[in-house]
């Protein structure tokens, strides 16, 4: 663990990549020790690091802009951490998109670090392992930290309750305007961007970009009136890098809102939120490994398959045998 420790505070990429691992897995034992590399590494006094999650419908084209967007941050004296939350395989429990590959250029940059993080298959797990995982790069020396979500779901609420800045990504002629209101995603943006606005295959995106970027200044005064933050609505291109800069730039005045004070309170209710996602995480892993659920595991699920027993008095049951091993 000394040794471990050492490696993370020097930023040596193998001890950072180790730590990770160590967090994210499920396993009792690493789960302590987890706990003590985590302890070990808050008493590092680094400046805290900018915290982004990122996401955006499939295809929006989030692997390329966070490629732009990473390498002109190194290329400015940065150094950047990639979180990418996959969804996991059912047979491993890794993960399953491999966003690194369509990173080659950042993935070799010596100030970045990307990493796939499995979301575990719940949302528990993608609170423990991808805040954890972003506590190790902080301590490694990382000073941008990008969380990249998959698609637009619950999963995307549960980023934006661990970062500083929420980036919603979208497109052009894909009806993002209605479907961001009717998912909610809007209301929890800070900062939005139309993506792919440039001048492929001789057809004006930009212009239809900038169309789709009014419409959706539209929809966010609508959905969030007057708030004290109104999110701004820019377009970019991830392909081309045009507008790149002004999306970070939109990112850090949002930082420069929230104020010292505003950052503070907004990660110590996070940290709140974090504990209990730390224990909903914990009992769900206690309720798997109980030899009293165990015990009747399989009477239970034989007796709901054959509609002998109702969904809440079979769950009645698990509990009460969950309760039992305790007596």
């Amino acid at each position: 663990m000394p040794s471990l420790v050492a490696g993370v505070r020097e930023g040596r990429r193998a001890s950072v990549a180790r730590a990770i691992t160590l967090v994210e897995s499920s396993r009792a034992e690493h789960r302590a020790l987890a706990r003590e590399l985590l302890t070990e590494l808050a008493t590092t006094d680094r400046p805290a690091a900018t915290r982004v999650g990122i996401s955006g419908v499939p295809g929006v084209g989030k692997s390329t802009f966070i490629e732009s967007l990473g390498t002109r941050l190194t290329a400015a004296g940065h150094r950047v951490g990639v979180l990418a939350v996959d969804p996991s395989s059912v047979r491993t429990g890794g993960s399953v998109l491999g966003d690194k590959t369509r990173m080659a250029a950042l993935s070799v940059d010596p100030d970045a670090f990307i990493r796939p993080s499995p979301s575990a298959g719940t949302l528990g797990g993608v609170a423990r392992a991808t805040t954890q995982a972003m506590l190790v790069l902080e301590a490694a020396g990382y000073d941008v930290v990008l969380v990249e979500t998959v698609g637009v779901g619950q999963s995307e609420v549960t980023v934006a309750g661990m970062v500083d800045t929420f980036l919603f990504l979208t497109l052009a002629r894909t009806g993002d305007q209605l479907q961001g209101i009717k998912k909610g995603i809007l209301e929890i943006a800070d900062v939005v961007a139309v993506n792919k606005a440039d001048a492929q295959g001789g057809e004006d995106h930009e212009g239809e970009a900038r169309v789709a970027a009014r419409e959706l200044a539209g929809a966010l005064r609508l959905v969030r009136g007057h708030a004290e933050w109104a999110p701004p609505v820019v377009t970019c291109s991830g392909l081309t890098g045009v507008g790149v800069d002004d999306v970070w730039a939109r990112v850090n005045a949002h930082r420069e809102h929230l104020g010292t004070d505003g950052l503070t309170r907004k990660r110590a209710a996070q940290q709140l939120d974090f504990t209990w996602a730390l224990v909903r995480d914990e009992l769900d892993q206690r309720l798997r490994s109980s030899p009293g659920v165990a015990a009747v595991r399989d009477d239970v699920r034989r007796a709901v398959l054959a509609g002998e027993l109702p969904a809440p008095l079979a769950a009645d049951r698990l509990l009460a045998a969950y309760d039992g091993d305790s007596n």
